[in-house]
């Protein structure tokens, strides 16, 4: 396991170890920040990409994390329906303040508040995945059938229809 991670980085990497799994958090020399940057970077396809995504709960304003397929745009509308959740957009100092990792970094795990977490069943259909480690060059690999127990997730369809 590299011992010179960043710090965000080591403390994803810390929070998986504590929980008993054995991923490893690479932080690469490009960019992993968005989808297309992180399958391109790895090498695998974009729909391999969990992209973690926060918006805030219009009625609570708690923040809210979506784990999608990095192929796929989020239906709000199919979330509502799904969740009774209306999620709007979350910028980016809200974010950080309450998950504590900047936008194109935010990992499926080791936030500073524990999110209710949505999961885009559309990952299943891949053994492996990739997820983002804190920092916008930081990323680990997982089966996609660890992603629910790792983060305590609910599979909702999500995706936007195309």
């Amino acid at each position: 396991m590299p011992s010179e991670l960043s710090d965000s980085a080591r403390r994803v990497q810390d929070f998986i170890t504590g929980l008993g799994y054995t991923f490893e958090v690479l932080e690469l020399p490009s960019s992993t920040r968005t989808s297309q940057e992180a399958a391109d970077s790895i090498g695998c396809t974009l729909s391999q990409i969990a992209k973690s995504l926060v918006f805030k709960d219009k009625t609570t304003n708690r923040p809210v994390l979506v784990i999608a397929s990095g192929s796929n745009r989020v239906d709000l509308a199919k979330v509502k329906q799904a969740t009774g959740l209306e999620l709007v957009k979350a910028d980016g100092n809200f974010v950080k303040q309450r998950v504590g990792f900047a936008i194109g970094g935010i990992p499926p795990v080791g936030h500073i508040e524990l999110l209710q977490t949505l999961l885009d069943p559309d990952l299943k259909q891949y053994e492996i995945i990739w997820a983002a480690a804190g920092t916008p060059h930081a990323v680990f690999e997982l089966k996609s059938a660890d992603l629910q127990p790792l983060t305590g997730g609910t599979w909702v369809d999500l995706a936007e229809e195309t």
